[in-house]
């Protein structure tokens, strides 16, 4: 089998994946439709930033069952769907539709939904291997949530420094500022010493003798950088104490199973079965060709 019949069965199977479960796959079909509309939209309007923001948006959309294919692993339906509308959310109705400075605390939502799905996803991982009968893991439950709470915050870090990083050398302001009243700084103390020098009831601020028109004085970062860390904190948490109580009670659950991806089983494996499918219609022809030429002879 060649390069371009394998990625032709990949797509195949991807699209088998995505129609396997209907709630999810109406969920997407919504989501996909209201994406290109806009996309359309703001094509038409010259806004070519946001017209590559709902591309990059049509192929995360892809995410959840290009993993379930190439990782042979089952993601719950609730799951799918919750991955589905944080990546509407976040790209589509908070950057394209500027959700993050209309609705108070989207951003913080998000960012507390993000580490509940990071906490998902690690502890999934883990699960995995310890479920995996050839390797000779006996991982206990505290374990597990201890290493599903790491993942999620590894990857909130991470994308605090992505923020940081795209902040700094493209200009962007990921990391949001805000406006604070009092401040405590050792660089401002006027006899040079190492103590901390308190500014309080500030009611303005001024840059290079422009008055900013803001009633107090510009933290440019830190405060959010520190919030997402936080509600991603409780977000890994909350999920981290769901798995430990899930293992411990050997899987026994009816709430948790909803956001833990399993091992695929042989009937909803459709890769391998198309693989399967096309290495017999290879074999089949192959032999109706030897069966004609000894004929002819």
């Amino acid at each position: 089998m060649d390069k371009k019949e394998r990625k032709k069965l990949f797509k195949e199977a991807m699209g088998m994946e995505l129609r396997q479960n209907r709630k999810s796959y109406r969920v997407y079909l919504v989501l996909r439709a209201i994406v290109i509309a806009v996309l359309v939209r703001q094509a038409f309007l010259g806004n070519f930033e946001n017209v590559f923001m709902c591309a990059l948006t049509l192929a995360l959309f892809m995410i959840p069952s290009f993993i379930q294919v190439k990782y042979r692993v089952e993601i719950p339906a609730v799951l799918e769907i919750i991955i589905l509308m944080f990546i509407f959310s976040a790209e589509i109705l908070g950057e394209v539709n500027e959700f993050y400075i209309k609705i108070p605390y989207w951003d913080t939502i998000l960012h507390t939904l993000n580490g509940f799905l990071a906490a998902a996803i690690g502890f999934s991982l883990v699960n995995l291997l310890n479920e995996n009968k050839s390797l000779s893991f006996n991982l206990s439950p505290f374990f597990v949530a201890v290493v599903a709470f790491c993942f999620s915050m590894t990857i909130g870090v991470l994308w605090e420094f992505f923020e940081f990083f795209m902040d700094t050398y493209f200009g962007m302001d990921m990391q949001k500022d805000t406006i604070i009243h009092s401040i405590n700084s050792v660089l401002l103390n006027p006899s040079g010493r190492n103590t901390p020098f308190r500014i309080r009831g500030i009611t303005s601020t001024t840059v290079n003798s422009v008055e900013l028109g803001i009633d107090g004085y510009l933290d440019i970062g830190l405060i959010d950088t520190m919030k997402d860390l936080f509600v991603n904190f409780i977000g890994a948490v909350v999920f981290s104490v769901i798995g430990y109580f899930y293992i411990k009670n050997k899987g026994k659950s009816c709430f948790a199973p909803n956001f833990i991806p399993s091992p695929k089983d042989e009937h909803d494996d459709f890769l391998t079965k198309l693989k399967n499918t096309a290495v017999t219609n290879n074999d089949d022809c192959e032999s109706s060709e030897k069966s004609e030429v000894n004929e002819n002879k």
